[in-house]
Parts: structure tokens; C-alpha cells; sequence
């Protein structure tokens, strides 16, 4: 039963690291609108509802973390 439940939980955790990637960058610019972030290197991600992009300004570095899956931006740091 043990090596049954430690199986289960490796794949659970293997699943949600898969799900999520950090991406590094400076922010070139911020669409409000349609709120989308292009990064220096030419990257855009659009940010879920939940993330404030008001803090934001081009020229900041940002650590974004994004949904692997529809490469949406699900959490954004500015870095100091």
C-alpha cells in the first residue's frame, strides 16, 4: 500500500511541475487592455484576471510564472 500511495504522489507532483514554468525577463511593454506583457527578448504573455499589472512599467525586471499549457501568465514579481 505504501509504494501504491508514494507512486500517487510522485505523479501528482510530477503533473503540476509540468503544468508551470518561471520565465525571466525586462518588461518591454504592458497592453492593459488586452493584458498582455512583451518581454526584451520578444515573449508576450497574457496575464490572468488575477494578476496586477499596475505595479508594472517597461524597463522592470519580472519573474513570470506561466501556465505551460496556454502559456498565460499566472503570476508576476517584479525583481529588485
Amino acid at each position: 500500500m505504501r509504494k501504491v500511495l508514494t507512486a500517487i504522489a510522485a505523479t501528482a507532483f510530477f503533473s503540476v511541475a509540468a503544468i508551470a514554468a518561471e520565465v525571466e525577463g525586462t518588461v518591454q511593454s504592458i497592453d492593459p487592455t488586452s493584458r498582455t506583457i512583451v518581454l526584451e527578448d520578444g515573449m508576450s504573455y497574457t496575464a490572468d484576471e488575477e494578476v496586477d499589472l499596475t505595479a508594472l512599467a517597461p524597463g522592470d525586471s519580472v519573474t513570470i510564472m506561466i501556465d505551460d499549457t496556454t502559456t498565460s501568465a499566472i503570476s508576476v514579481e517584479k525583481q529588485q
